[in-house]
């Protein structure tokens, strides 16, 4: 018996269990890639996808050629994801830190749980939050405000372009935030309170444990945390922008997904809709293997 076929017998049951996860995989994840090849033909709705003319790389082509949407899209795109993922850690390590900081127990476990309830909540209920706090007419904070004289008039944050990007990088940390600082704290537990003493005893003060002892052992986990986040910089959450968008704000909202979503779904050409999510995925995929080298060569600590 060869060593491969020795190491599956002796490991034969964690294997069953792993096989379930696995199919699930294989079946919603790499079988339904077969559609990309709508993407090399001209699909017509009703029509088997493997019977369209095919037409190579037009549809990809099409994306550069014809389309006068490729700077705002990676504006938005980038421009939300990036400041989402930068403001989500560094308020969840910040977090992470002050809880680490905290006497009272019992009141840093409630507090972590109130930080992260939100990245439960759906998106339909986060809008209905957002609705009831900050519409024109009727959100509390809007009636506040004018009612103290403040304001003359409601702001319309949800409708108006320049709040576009504050109002998704705001709801993005706060429904993430909690989530990663349960990351940084599981980190926090592993360092060897023996450092801390030792410093302590040389007369370092908080801020100094912190700079020369917390942070460098939160490097690893800090920079697993940016590799696997940049494989969804331009992944965008469908569900959040298609419920938060209108057409006052579309100009500083539509991402790429939206941008699939709009001409796959709305316009039904999903030839060129696929050719452009392939064109998302094979950048995302890219992106995530040079950030992830790059992080590697800096801190000696990767993803893979």
């Amino acid at each position: 018996m060869s060593k491969a076929l020795r190491k599956i017998k002796r490991q034969k049951y964690i294997l069953l269990m792993l096989a379930p996860a696995l199919i699930l995989t294989i079946v919603f994840s790499y079988i339904p890639l077969s559609g990309w090849i709508m993407a090399f033909t001209r699909y017509q709705v009703g029509f088997s996808m493997f019977s369209g003319d095919w037409t190579g790389l037009h549809q990809f082509t099409k994306f550069f050629r014809e389309s006068t949407d490729i700077w705002y899209l990676l504006r938005n795109t980038l421009g939300i994801n990036i400041l989402s993922i930068v403001a989500t850690l560094t308020s969840a390590l910040i977090l992470a830190l002050l809880l680490k900081e905290v006497v009272w127990k019992p009141g840093a476990k409630i507090v972590q749980t109130i930080t992260f309830f939100p990245f439960f909540v759906s998106w339909v209920i986060t809008y209905s939050i957002v609705w009831g706090l900050f519409s024109v007419n009727s959100g509390v904070v809007n009636q506040l405000l004018v009612s103290a004289g403040i304001l003359d008039k409601g702001i319309n944050i949800m409708g108006s372009p320049q709040y576009s990007w504050t109002l998704m990088i705001f709801l993005n940390m706060w429904k993430s935030m909690g989530y990663n600082c349960v990351i940084f704290l599981a980190a926090l537990s592993g360092i060897p309170q023996e450092q801390y003493e030792s410093a302590s005893i040389d007369g370092a003060g908080r801020f100094s444990k912190v700079l020369y002892i917390t942070l460098p052992h939160l490097v690893p986990t800090i920079a697993v945390l940016l590799v696997l986040n940049s494989g969804w910089v331009f992944n965008s959450n469908l569900e959040q922008f298609f419920i938060f968008t209108n057409p006052t704000n579309w100009p500083t909202m539509e991402v790429i997904d939206m941008y699939i979503y709009r001409f796959g779904l709305k316009l039904l050409d999903f030839s060129y809709a696929t050719a452009v999510g392939i064109m998302k995925t094979v950048i995302s995929l890219i992106m995530l293997i040079t950030v992830n080298k790059l992080v590697k060569k800096l801190s000696g600590t990767g993803v893979f």
